[in-house]
């Protein structure tokens, strides 16, 4: 494959999008479009949730919570296995311990490192 593109698609992401033999299941153009978008959307939140944090949320758990459960709705832009690499990238990002995730549509629950 001849990519000249220079931005690195962590293994975390890459998995949300494998199938069991480890195969992408998209084009690598959509994959890294849907990567730089999850990618800058946890950057762009870091602020957000700092703000929370000395606002009204107890919490950092709290926080991260909150920000997964939006990121789960419909109309947020991307899919659940995103909103929860989001989380756990923005908890990474912060340096904050990641609470258990659990997804509001299925009660799924995971936590693991985003990078």
């Amino acid at each position: 494959m001849d990519d000249d593109n220079q931005i690195f698609i962590p293994p975390s992401f890459s998995a949300l999008y494998c199938d069991a033999h480890a195969r992408l299941r998209l084009p690598v153009a959509e994959l890294r479009a849907r990567y730089e978008l999850c990618e800058d959307l946890a950057c762009h939140l870091v602020a957000q949730a700092q703000q929370l944090l000395h606002g009204a949320v107890p919490s950092e758990a709290q926080v991260l919570l909150r920000i997964y459960q939006g990121l789960c709705t419909p109309g947020s832009g991307c899919n659940a296995s995103e909103a929860r690499w989001i989380a756990l990238r923005l908890a990474e990002l912060l340096q904050w311990e990641c609470p258990l995730l659990v997804s509001p549509d299925t009660g799924a629950a995971g936590a693991a490192p985003a990078a």
